[in-house]
């Protein structure tokens, strides 16, 4: 069985203004697998108390460094070289992307995504996950899930 190494911070996932309870749990339970904090940016569109958010992330939730920012723009503004923004719309591929340990993976909400603005400021910073042409998009805790795991496979050099 494969153990990731302990490794300070491997990367960040970075939530901008989640509105599904059960998906803020289960990204919360990914950072306490991988090792890595959660940040939540911007307005949350629900009762942080809410059970389903609980129940999704079961009893990894003092395991988790989480931090909440209000100003999405100061946010990544301060993060500008470490920033990789997800998005359906625009960007490189996945795996074309290198992440380095300290990189902030950042994912918008489940029914907006990224605002328009911040992808239009950081193109270079932007990737997409392979999927096929016509779907919308993936669940967004499935996205943060494979994006983090890609990052953490190269942070560790798996």
């Amino acid at each position: 069985m494969i153990y990731l190494r302990e490794l300070d911070k491997p990367v960040v996932i970075t939530l901008v203004e989640p509105e599904i309870p059960p998906n803020i749990g289960a990204v919360s339970r990914l950072c306490a697998c991988i090792g890595s904090p959660l940040h939540i940016v911007g307005k949350i569109g629900f009762d942080e108390n809410h059970p389903r958010r609980k129940r999704a992330g079961l009893d990894y939730w003092d395991l988790v460094e989480k931090t909440y920012f209000e100003d999405i723009d100061v946010y990544f503004e301060a993060r500008k070289d470490k920033i990789w923004l997800f998005s359906t719309k625009v960007g490189q591929g996945l795996y074309e992307a290198e992440f380095k340990k300290g990189d902030y993976l950042s994912f918008g909400s489940e029914t907006k995504g990224l605002p328009k603005w911040l992808i239009e400021k950081y193109p270079h910073r932007c990737l997409r996950i392979p999927m096929m042409e016509n779907i919308r998009s993936l669940n967004l805790a499935n996205s943060a899930a494979i994006a983090a795991y890609e990052a953490v496979r190269q942070v560790h050099k798996l």
